[in-house]
C-alpha cells in the first residue's frame, strides 16, 4: 500500500485551504503547506489548518517554484512517503481528483502525472482558456509532446523523482513549465488525468500574471530560438565573406560547407551549455547533434544550389534556404539531439 502526501503551496489563501486539507486528512493524505511569505492577516488561515499538518513558512514571497522546492526538499529529507502529490490552494483541485492522480503514480513510479483540466467549457476565464491553448500550441512545437493543460498545478509523482525535479530552474511559476520540459527532454513519461474544471470566483484568487509569467514560461523556448537566430546571422555572415573570397567553380558550395561547420560549432555550444544545460557526457549529444548537422548541410547544400539555379543570386538563396530549414532544425535539436534517452535507467 503506498503513502500520500499532499503539497501545497500557499500565498494568501481563503478558507478553501483548510477544506481542502480537512478532506484529504479523512482520506490518509498527509498534508504539507508552504506559506510562502503571505500577509500577517492571513496567518490566522494556517492557524485554523486541522491537527498534525506540517507547515512550512518563507518569510518573504518567493514564488510558487521556491515553495514547491521548500517542500519537496523537506518531504525528502524528513517524510517517508511514497506519492507527493503537489495541489493548490484556490479550490481548484477536488480531493477525489488528487487521489486519482496519487493512485496513477503508485502504478506507473517514474512517471509525472499530471491532471488536466478541459478549457472547451464555456465557464473558463478567457485569460486562463487563451493562457493554456497559447502554451499548448508552443510546447508542442518545441517539444513534440502534446499536453492538455501546460499551466496545472495539481501533479503526482514517486519520492524518487525528487532530487531531479529540485535541480529544475525557477522559482516563481516558470518552474512549472521548466518541469514539462526537463521531463519532455529527459524522456520521462508524462500521464495526464482528466480532472473536475473549477474556477471559483472566476479564478480570482489566482495569482498567475499573464504577461509577467508567460515570459517567464517561454524563457527557455525563447533562449532555443535565439541561439538559433545567432547561428543564422553567424553562417549567412561568414558565407557571405567566403562567397566573395573564393572564385573557383565550386566556391559556393566551399563557402556554404565551411560557414555550415562554424555556426554549427557555436550552436552546439551554445545549446549544450546555455540552453538545455546538458551533464550528460559530450560524446552521446555530439554524436546525434553531427549526423543532423550533416543531414541539414545535404539539404541546406542542394536547397542553395535549386533556389540558384532557378534564378536567385547567392546571397538571397542562401537567406531564403536558411528559413525553409530553420524549423526543421530547430524541432530537430530540441526532441532528438538533446533529449536524454538514458533517463529511465538512470531511476
Amino acid at each position: 500500500m503506498y503513502r500520500t502526501t499532499a503539497l501545497i503551496p500557499s500565498y494568501c489563501p481563503t478558507e478553501t485551504l483548510i477544506q481542502l486539507v480537512k478532506e484529504l486528512n479523512e482520506c490518509n493524505v498527509q498534508c504539507v503547506c508552504v506559506n510562502d511569505g503571505s500577509r500577517e492577516e492571513f496567518n490566522q488561515i494556517f492557524e485554523k489548518l486541522p491537527e498534525g499538518t506540517i507547515l512550512l513558512k518563507h518569510e518573504t514571497n518567493r514564488g510558487k517554484g521556491a515553495a514547491l522546492k521548500t517542500g519537496m526538499k523537506y518531504i525528502f529529507e524528513n517524510m517517508d512517503y511514497d506519492i507527493v502529490v503537489t495541489c493548490d490552494s484556490d479550490g481548484q483541485h477536488l480531493c477525489a481528483d488528487i487521489l486519482r492522480c496519487a493512485r496513477e503514480a503508485s502504478m506507473n513510479q517514474n512517471c509525472l502525472v499530471l491532471g488536466v483540466r478541459d478549457f472547451a467549457r464555456e465557464d473558463v476565464p478567457f485569460r486562463s482558456r487563451y493562457g493554456n491553448q497559447l502554451t499548448e500550441k508552443i510546447f508542442a512545437f518545441s517539444t513534440g509532446v502534446r499536453i492538455k493543460d501546460t499551466q496545472t498545478g495539481l501533479r503526482a509523482f514517486h519520492v524518487s523523482l525528487i532530487p531531479e525535479f529540485l535541480e529544475i530552474k525557477g522559482d516563481r511559476y516558470e518552474y512549472e513549465m521548466n518541469q514539462l520540459l526537463v521531463c519532455a527532454r529527459k524522456g520521462i513519461q508524462m500521464i495526464q488525468i482528466p480532472i473536475e474544471t473549477v474556477y471559483e470566483g472566476n479564478n480570482e484568487g489566482s495569482h498567475f500574471h499573464v504577461i509577467r509569467d508567460s515570459v517567464r514560461i517561454y524563457s527557455e523556448i525563447l533562449k532555443f530560438s535565439l541561439s538559433s537566430l545567432a547561428s543564422f546571422v553567424l553562417d549567412t555572415a561568414l558565407f557571405a565573406v567566403l562567397n566573395m573570397l573564393f572564385s573557383f567553380s565550386t566556391g559556393m558550395a566551399a563557402a556554404n560547407i565551411l560557414a555550415r561547420i562554424c555556426s554549427a560549432s557555436f550552436n552546439y555550444e551554445v545549446n549544450r551549455s546555455a540552453v538545455f544545460r546538458d551533464s550528460s557526457k559530450r560524446s552521446s549529444s555530439f554524436l546525434r547533434y553531427v549526423m543532423l548537422a550533416g543531414v541539414i548541410l545535404i539539404l541546406n547544400t542542394c536547397l542553395l544550389y535549386g533556389l540558384n539555379a532557378a534564378g536567385l543570386s547567392a546571397l538571397p538563396a542562401k537567406i531564403m534556404t536558411e528559413m525553409i530549414l530553420f524549423i526543421f532544425s530547430y524541432i530537430a535539436q530540441n526532441r532528438y539531439v538533446f533529449n536524454h534517452s538514458q533517463r529511465k535507467a538512470e531511476i
